[in-house]
């Protein structure tokens, strides 16, 4: 007979120690026997605030009726791990177990999957740790900063064959679902241009003065925490606003981009960019970060047949908000619209300009997504797509089925964010090596 534990953890790991990144897991980290009925059990990589304000809080949405519970966190700040036991007692009357780091929380071997929620340039590689120790994992975006890392957490995730579903959320609500299918039917037509932008005005957006203030090196583990980075001096800035440094965080493309970017390998079908082109700077934040407070980049797409080629343009600026998020698709017949979630011929070829050419009108008809609205039993202040990913997730590690953002879209939307910050900080235009999968800039291999 088959046992629950059997059905989650059906890839053959060998009998060895595996080490990833200087930490060794033994066999026992993924050799426990699980009851039948017993809750999918769950731990925190990372108690950030967006797994207290997010990403728990959605997990809970949906965590009893599919079995799940969590019951760990790891958090190398001993703040943080004495907040999340604190979190979770007060809010959800649970009672869970911290660890110093993701070694003692594998070897201790109480979770079957695990959330990461650590910097941004720590993603792939804690992904490498948790399936290698035979977890499943929600990896929150960007997966990877550089190709090494995005090559490394890739390789694992197949060759282990855990469910991975990338923090991508946009792929598990229903108007972006909707316009994908609407894209891929053809209905639409050809996309000939897709304008994007992401913009803020909060000062405070990724600082954390006061919090920074707190932050002391014999609290926390600062070897641990630079992993594969080159190594420097304690920096309670780059520990606690890691987004504005490089090369922890390429901040914008990594933190806002890697949504957008994916919904365009998502509805078209294209891996990555064949090119892309970036310029900004600091011009409003100059406060010690290194990474650009405003960017603009051009992506273009094209594949075997230079008629399918299209072009991104991605803009984003952390100084003044007018326009907000957009995303924007465009036809020959209109556009469809994600911020206003409708379709329409805006744009599309009239008849009058059609007949002048001898060719027939191409407009599209006018119709609305679907709204991303989610019924719960309770006023939880938690993100609807991001309720349904979670969903999702679950769903998957039941099934073993592939979730909506499989690792191949962190993959491929890592691609195009690393090409982007190359292109930012070298002023070259970037491409891709399929051969070696490999971003370079002016001909050279870009890594930082």
């Amino acid at each position: 007979m088959v046992t629950r534990r059997d059905f989650l953890k059906s890839t053959a790991l060998g009998t060895a120690a595996i080490t990833v990144g200087g930490i060794s897991f033994p066999h026992s980290s993924y050799a426990r026997i699980v009851g039948a009925n017993d809750k999918i059990k769950v731990g925190v990589v990372g108690f950030s605030d967006r797994t207290r304000h997010t990403l728990i809080p959605s997990f809970q949405v949906y965590a009893e009726q599919m079995g799940f519970e969590i019951v760990a966190v790891s958090d190398i700040w001993k703040r943080r791990r004495e907040e999340a036991i604190a979190f979770m007692k007060n809010t959800y009357g649970k009672d869970i177990k911290a660890f110093r780091n993701n070694e003692e929380l594998y070897e201790a071997g109480i979770c079957d999957a695990v959330i990461i929620a650590t910097a941004d340039f720590q993603h792939a590689l804690h992904c490498i740790e948790a399936v290698k120790a035979g977890c499943d994992a929600y990896v929150e975006k960007p997966f990877a900063e550089t190709m090494a890392d995005n090559r490394a957490a890739r390789q694992a995730v197949l060759e282990t064959g855990r469910i991975v579903q990338i923090g991508s959320q946009r792929r598990s609500a229903p108007n972006y679902q909707a316009a994908n299918e609407y894209i891929r039917s053809g209905k639409f037509g050809k996309v000939t241009m897709v304008e994007m932008s992401w913009n803020v005005n909060q000062p405070g957006r990724w600082r954390r003065p006061d919090l920074v203030s707190q932050c002391f090196e014999k609290d926390t583990d600062w070897k641990r925490f630079l992993m594969n980075r080159p190594y420097e001096e304690w920096d309670p800035r780059k520990y606690l606003e890691y987004r504005l440094f490089w090369p922890y965080s390429s901040g914008i493309p990594g933190q806002w981009m890697s949504h957008q970017i994916d919904t365009v390998h998502w509805f078209t079908g294209y891996a990555h960019p064949k090119s892309v082109v970036a310029n900004g700077g600091i011009y409003q934040w100059n406060d010690g970060r290194s990474n650009a407070d405003t960017l603009t980049a051009v992506f273009e797409y094209a594949g075997a047949d230079a008629s399918d080629a299209f072009q991104v343009v991605y803009s984003s600026r952390m100084h003044n908000s007018a326009g907000g998020v957009k995303e924007l698709y465009f036809s020959n017949g209109g556009s469809l619209n994600l911020e206003t979630n409708k379709v329409t011929s805006d744009g599309g070829l009239t008849e009058r300009m059609a007949a002048q050419m001898g060719m027939p009108s191409n407009m599209l008809d006018t119709f609305d997504l679907p709204s991303v609205k989610v019924e719960t039993a309770a006023n939880t202040g938690t993100d609807p797509m991001t309720n349904l990913h979670m969903l999702n997730w679950m769903e998957c590690i039941k099934s073993r089925k592939q979730p909506n953002a499989p690792v191949d879209a962190g993959y491929n939307h890592s691609i195009a964010t690393i090409m982007c910050t190359a292109s930012l900080q070298t002023g070259e235009k970037v491409t891709f090596d399929e051969t070696t999968q490999e971003v370079k800039a002016g001909g050279k291999v870009f890594t930082y």
